[in-house]
């Protein structure tokens, strides 16, 4: 099944702008069930501006160009077939000389809580499942 992507207007808070007049679009690609993850494409026109993360974001720059100014100071420019990953929490200056595609998996990250919960249940899931972990030097499958 074929479908295509319906761009959106997505415009970049006034306050983040620092130089021209950039104009960015989204197109949501796909969800998660439970909510908390989803992927877009969004793409923008020259200008630049700051980016704060409220989410995990990985992004796929699919045409064009991004030149990225950390906190640090560092610079990394991202131009088709490069990706990066922006934490949660964290921000980054976007300076886009003319255009720029991209393809973004956000992911709402779990509490340090949950996560704990999670590897709790994952581990008692091994142990149910696969009963427990065979003696060191003993094979799992093996047979006498």
């Amino acid at each position: 099944m074929s479908e295509t992507c319906e761009f959106k207007n997505a415009p970049i808070a006034p306050a983040w702008i620092l130089a021209g007049s950039p104009r960015a679009r989204v197109a949501l690609l796909s969800g998660s069930t439970d909510g908390t993850s989803f992927t877009v494409m969004w793409d923008c026109t020259a200008g630049r501006f700051n980016w704060f993360y409220a989410i995990d974001e990985t992004v796929y720059i699919l045409e064009g160009a991004v030149t990225l100014t950390l906190p640090s100071g560092a610079t990394r420019q991202l131009v088709a077939g490069s990706n990066y990953f922006f934490a949660r929490g964290t921000q980054a200056q976007w300076q886009i000389d003319s255009y720029v595609r991209k393809v973004a998996f956000c992911q709402e990250p779990m509490s340090g809580k949950l996560m704990l919960a999670a590897r709790i249940f994952r581990g008692l899931k091994r142990v149910v499942v696969w009963g427990p972990a065979p003696k060191r030097g003993l094979r799992m499958f093996e047979t006498s």
